[in-house]
């Protein structure tokens, strides 16, 4: 479908009246549809004896075929279905190419997910962990930071495992410059696109990365407790980190499943959790993933752009300091001017209904489609 010219959609979200909610970043709210989604689910699991076969297996191929159309994967068995972010990435980390000696290269101060497999990695396989921190100095930080990253790329290099953008600032770094490194090194790019896929386009015919794992709970907007994951075919023949009766060849035939199958359903069906069948999360994913479609992420994004533009304007001229080169528009870390005080702040914030996170030195702002020009003028008010 075409892009669309988005207005607020706050009307299609069941949000409290005289809340200011910019924090998509942190969890998003769910859309009214998603919860009625959510509502037949747990009616459907009440009355279990209405239950097929095929209602254990059509849903989730259908939320596969949606979610591979929005990152623009071609082969939607190459997507699996899973719980959390840190369980996409420690299946990715059980099943990479070891180089003896070793280094993995990751951006400074990224989500725990996306760090502590990658160290519990190094720690039995005696890795180096390279960590880039970005420079201090706001002038072409994203530029150089992107830069330092590249160069710390080498034949030894055994996966970046990186973000989008990054979860606390909202950084965006070069995907596809570093996808040219990593090949040349021959080392896998694992990307964490839990605060980007959904409100920001990503083509992973463009990006080609070895893994994308996504916790549903933010941009896609879908409930906790929910991740999707795009495995390349480097992952068609890994080990799962669990083993259920549901990936195995023929899982489908109820009556034979005590003839037990060593074989796997293809592509990346190895990778989906226990239950994955989930009566409640697949048909709220199913909803929300169709509704991002309807709007498109170059969309959201457009619209995001129009809100934060001009507010960033007036933030700048009271002396804050946020990346703007490389960012996106849905999720922007504000750094603090020396004379304002943090817990000031977040008080004065949160007695006026106005909703950010605090993720280290930075305000995080993160707006959807749920906002409007209103939403960023009252939060401009209490900087």
């Amino acid at each position: 479908m075409s892009d669309l010219h988005l207005t607020c959609q706050k009307s299609l979200f069941d949000l409290e009246d005289g809340v200011t909610y910019l924090n998509c970043a942190y969890m998003s709210p769910l859309l009214r549809s998603t919860m009625d989604a959510g509502v037949a689910g747990l009616r459907q699991k009440a009355r279990p004896y209405h239950l097929q076969v095929d209602d254990f297996f059509q849903p989730l191929e259908k939320l596969k075929s949606l979610f591979a159309e929005l990152i623009g994967c071609p082969n939607s068995q190459q997507i699996a279905l899973q719980p959390s972010a840190s369980y996409g990435l420690s299946t990715v980390c059980k099943n990479l190419r070891i180089k003896k000696g070793g280094n993995m290269v990751l951006p400074g101060g990224q989500f725990p997910s996306n760090v502590y497999p990658f160290r519990e990695l190094a720690k039995k396989k005696d890795l180096e962990i390279r960590t880039i921190e970005p420079p201090s100095n706001f002038a072409h930080r994203g530029c150089i930071w992107n830069q330092m990253i590249l160069d710390a790329v080498d034949e030894n290099t055994i996966c970046v495992a990186i973000s989008q953008c990054h979860w606390a600032d909202g950084t965006l770094f070069n995907l596809e410059a570093i996808r040219q490194k990593t090949r040349e090194c021959k080392a896998a790019l694992i990307v964490d696109g839990t605060q980007s896929v959904g409100a920001m386009p990503f083509d992973v015919k463009v990006i080609q990365p070895d893994a994308l794992i996504c916790a549903a709970y933010k941009f896609l907007l879908g409930p906790y407790a929910s991740a999707l994951a795009y495995f390349s075919p480097e992952f068609d023949r890994g080990e799962p980190l669990e083993y259920n009766w549901f990936n195995r060849r023929d899982s489908h035939q109820f009556q034979h499943l005590v003839n037990y199958q060593d074989e796997y359903r293809p592509g990346a069906y190895r990778y989906n959790m226990g239950e994955a069948a989930h009566f409640i999360a697949v048909p709220m994913l199913i909803s929300a993933i169709e509704q991002l479609l309807v709007w498109t992420p170059h969309a959201i994004q457009e619209y995001c752009r129009s809100l934060v533009e001009p507010f960033l304007k007036t933030a700048e001229k009271k002396g804050y300091q946020f990346e703007n080169e490389y960012r996106g528009h849905h999720l922007i870390g504000l750094y603090l001017p020396p004379e304002k005080d943090v817990d000031l702040l977040k008080e004065r914030l949160a007695s006026n209904r106005v909703f950010v996170s605090y993720r280290g030195d930075a305000i995080r702002v993160s707006p959807h489609v749920y906002n409007d020009t209103v939403d960023l003028e009252t939060l401009e008010l209490f900087l």
